[in-house]
């Protein structure tokens, strides 16, 4: 008799981005021969920025022509580059958490005054 079990697939949930944010940490000291990641974390911050822009606008341009699946792959690379992006900035998903979190129940009315306030 052979063994029917089915491999364990991974939670398709917020849980993914732990999982990626690991996966970009684990690139930082790679040989960027080997891995685009590494490559593209030894080009710094601000071409890691140009990237997150250049993937924003793509996903804005899918999302404007109404394509579903190719919004929901610009976006899987947004937020790819983004994750890349917070491992640079010394960030980790859990203080984007806790943004998240301090913001909920607030009207973004409210967020938005409360910050030009702050910025004069």
């Amino acid at each position: 008799m052979g063994n029917n079990k089915k491999k364990a697939e991974p939670a398709l949930d917020g849980r993914i981005m732990d999982r990626l944010f690991a996966v970009v940490e684990s690139r930082k000291n790679a040989d960027p021969s080997g891995s685009y990641t590494a490559k593209l974390m030894q080009r710094g911050i601000p071409k890691v920025a140009q990237k997150v822009g250049e993937e924003a606008v793509e996903a804005v341009i899918e999302a404007v022509l109404d394509r579903k699946g190719k919004l929901a792959a610009e976006s899987a690379d947004l937020l790819y580059h983004l994750t890349v992006l917070w491992a640079l900035a010394g960030l980790t998903p859990d203080d984007i958490w806790e943004a998240l979190a301090d913001r909920e129940g607030k009207s973004g009315l409210e967020l938005k005054a409360a910050k030009a306030e702050a910025q004069g």
